[in-house]
C-alpha cells in the first residue's frame, strides 16, 4: 500500500517550512521530506532578513543575531556608499530553517528528515513521489493530492514540465567563510550589511558580502557559472583580506569554510502544473542584484499553503502560480536585467550607488515591493531611473 497524504512538501527551507506550517495550521494533512538529518544544519547562506520578516511570518525574534540599519555598497574600485534602511536583520539558516520546522511540527505537519526525494509520477489525480529513507536505506513512495517542490537551486527539474533551458546559465558558484573572532570586530561591522561588486581574475563580475552574526562574521562571494575551486578560494581570500584590514586587523580568528550553489537570473517560466508547485530558489525567486531570496521563498510557501487550503478552488496549482507571478516576477525580472546591464560596464555600479546614497527616498522605494508603491512613488522612481540611464549610457 502506498502511503497517502493531502499535501507533500519537498525541502524544509523557508519556502517548504512556511508552506508546511501554514497548511497544517489550516487543517491540511501535511508531510515534509528533507534530505538533511537536522533541518538547516547544512544550509550555506549569508541569511539576511528584510525588515519585519519575523513579524510577517510569525517567527520569534530570538533568531535575529544583529539588527543592521546600515547598508554599505562597494563599487569596482572599492569605494563605499552608505544607505540606511529598515533595519535589516541577520541570522543563520540553521536557526531560521530549524525554527520554522519546529513551528510546523507544533502546528501538525510531519517533518521527515534524512528523506531524499528522487522523483514523481502521476496516477490519476494523485502525485506519487519516490524518496530514499537514508536511515533505513529503503526506497519509499508517498501519494499526495498536491506537492510543493522547494529543494533550492539544486532541484533537478529539467526533465519535468518545469524545465527551463536557461536555468544552468543562471547558477552561481559561491564560497563563504564563517570568521570566528577572539574579540569583537569594529563596532560598525555589527550595524552593517556589506555588498561588494568587482571583477574576478578572469573578468567575471562577482557579488561579495560581509554579514555580521552573533558569534562570527559571514564573508563570502558568488560568481556566475563554474569556477575552479582553487581560483574561487583565491578570490575569497583576497576579498577577506580587504574586509579584515578594515574591520578586524590583528584580531586572532578561526575560519569555517562553506560552499554551495545559488541562482541569479530570471525566475522559471512555469512553476505549477496538475497539482505540483515549485517555490523558493527552486523557482528562481531570487533578487539577482544581491542574492536575496529568503522573503520570496517564505512568501511562495505561504501562497502554496493558501492555495491547497482552499479546497473549493478549481485549480490550486494555477492559483498559486498566478499569485507568485503577480507578486514577484516583474521585480525579479527587472533586477536580473539590471544586473546584466551593470555588468556590461562596471563603472555603472558607482553611478547607481552614488545616486542611492544621495537620494534616500530612491533607496527606500527600491526596497519596497511593487504593490507597496504609491503612484507618487512610481513617478519618482521613474524619474530616478531616467536620470540613472542618462548618465549610465555614456559612462566608460
Amino acid at each position: 500500500m502506498v502511503e497517502e497524504v493531502e499535501f507533500l512538501v519537498v525541502g524544509c527551507g523557508p519556502a517548504g517550512g512556511t508552506a508546511a506550517r501554514e497548511a497544517a495550521r489550516a487543517g491540511v494533512e501535511t508531510v515534509v521530506l528533507d534530505k538533511d538529518s537536522v533541518v538547516g544544519a547544512k544550509r550555506v547562506c549569508a541569511a539576511g532578513l528584510r525588515p519585519g520578516f519575523c513579524e510577517t511570518f510569525d517567527v520569534p525574534r530570538s533568531i535575529v543575531h544583529c539588527d543592521t540599519p546600515r547598508l554599505a555598497l562597494f563599487d569596482v574600485r572599492f569605494r563605499e556608499y552608505e544607505v540606511f534602511f529598515g533595519p535589516g536583520h541577520t541570522t543563520t539558516r540553521e536557526e531560521l530553517d530549524g525554527t520554522i520546522a519546529d513551528l510546523a511540527r507544533k502546528d501538525g505537519a510531519h517533518v521527515r528528515t534524512s528523506s531524499l526525494y528522487r522523483s514523481l509520477r502521476r496516477d490519476g489525480k494523485r502525485i506519487i513521489a519516490e524518496y530514499a529513507d537514508m536511515q533505513s536505506g529503503e526506497r519509499k513512495e508517498i501519494a499526495a493530492r498536491h506537492i510543493f517542490l522547494a529543494q533550492g537551486s539544486t532541484a533537478k527539474l529539467e526533465q519535468t514540465e518545469f524545465g527551463y533551458a536557461e536555468w544552468q546559465n543562471g547558477l552561481v558558484t559561491t564560497l563563504q567563510y564563517r570568521v570566528y573572532l577572539e574579540r569583537p570586530a569594529a563596532a560598525i561591522a555589527y550595524q552593517t550589511l556589506e555588498m561588494h561588486y568587482f571583477p574576478t581574475q578572469d573578468g567575471r563580475m562577482t557579488v561579495a558580502w560581509m554579514f555580521p552574526k552573533r558569534d562570527h562574521l559571514a564573508i563570502g562571494l558568488g560568481v556566475m557559472g563554474k569556477m575552479p575551486g582553487a581560483m574561487l578560494r583565491e578570490e575569497l581570500d583576497r576579498f577577506t583580506a580587504r574586509v579584515r584590514d578594515r574591520l578586524y586587523p590583528g584580531i586572532a580568528h578561526t575560519i569555517k569554510t562553506e560552499g554551495h550553489l545559488l541562482y541569479g537570473a530570471e525566475p522559471r517560466p512555469a512553476i505549477a502544473a496538475d497539482g505540483a508547485m515549485v517555490g523558493g530558489t527552486a523557482a528562481g525567486l531570487v533578487d539577482a542584484t544581491n542574492g536575496e531570496g529568503i522573503y520570496e521563498a517564505a512568501m511562495s510557501g505561504r501562497f502554496a499553503a493558501h492555495a491547497v487550503a482552499k479546497r473549493a478552488a478549481a485549480d490550486p496549482a494555477a492559483e498559486y502560480q498566478r499569485a507568485v507571478k503577480s507578486r514577484f516576477y516583474r521585480r525579479l525580472r527587472h533586477r536580473a536585467h539590471l544586473m546584466r546591464y551593470l555588468e556590461k560596464r562596471p563603472a555603472r555600479y558607482a553611478l547607481l550607488f552614488e545616486q542611492l546614497a544621495k537620494a534616500p527616498r530612491f533607496a527606500d522605494i527600491l526596497q519596497r515591493e511593487d504593490h507597496e508603491r504609491t503612484m507618487p512613488d512610481r513617478l519618482y522612481l521613474y524619474q530616478q531611473a531616467l536620470r540613472f540611464a542618462a548618465r549610465a549610457n555614456f559612462c566608460s
